[in-house]
């Protein structure tokens, strides 16, 4: 009976992952928190908790919601398909053009106080419209297609895909710096996420087409 509960928790792991993964201003913001070891713990305790509540929300809420509506499912099912399909595609033209993630290039300021940083983590983890339509709209479309008693199992392995990656970006970050700031780096991540979301859309496709 465990080899379910593991296969969830391992999809939703990787569609955590692969949402998570991704150059923009939180992850920059996390590694140069870690670079300059400055309130890195509140910094990646912010971000791991935003990110918990909003999966939440969308595996057990608005899963739980859409999937007494089979029509709506579906909708939902198919429109997670097409949205996976389109990120995949995107990840791969990221990866032929790939960019760099270099904390440097903030500008310079003073040090952080606690408050001040949680703040800040807060602003730029939720202030960004693409968080609520990844975790609320996608995950929990996505974990609607599961059994009431599977969502749980799928929001924690999109969970664990949050504290693991915000955990090594922020403690890992000087180990990571250097890595992160060459374009390949980011072209193989690029490359890891289109395969995953393609693997997620065609389970997805598979699933109502049966």
């Amino acid at each position: 009976m465990l080899a379910a509960p593991m296969t969830t928790v391992i999809s939703g792991f990787a569609l955590g992952a692969g949402l998570i993964i991704a150059i923009g201003a939180q992850n920059a913001f996390v590694l140069r928190q870690g670079i300059r070891r400055e309130q890195v713990l509140a910094v990646v305790a912010v971000c791991v908790v935003c990110d918990w509540t909003l999966i939440t929300a969308g595996a057990l809420g608005f899963g739980s919601i859409i999937a007494h509506f089979p029509v709506v499912t579906a909708v939902a099912a198919w429109g997670g398909a097409a949205f996976l399909g389109v990120h995949g595609v995107l990840a791969l033209r990221s990866a032929l053009r790939p960019g760099s993630l270099d904390a440097a290039d903030a500008p310079e300021r003073a040090a952080l106080t606690t408050s001040a940083a949680i703040g800040a983590t807060l602003a730029i983890s939720l202030l960004n419209p693409h968080v609520y339509l990844d975790t609320v709209v996608l995950i929990g479309s996505i974990a609607a297609q599961y059994e009431l008693a599977q969502r749980s199992w799928f929001a924690l392995g999109a969970g664990l895909a949050s504290l693991v990656w915000f955990s090594a970006l922020g403690f890992g970050a000087r180990l990571l710096a250097p890595l992160f700031q060459r374009p390949m780096a980011w072209r193989v991540l690029d490359v890891i996420v289109a395969g995953v979301m393609w693997w997620i859309a065609a389970t997805l496709v598979v699933g109502q087409l049966r």
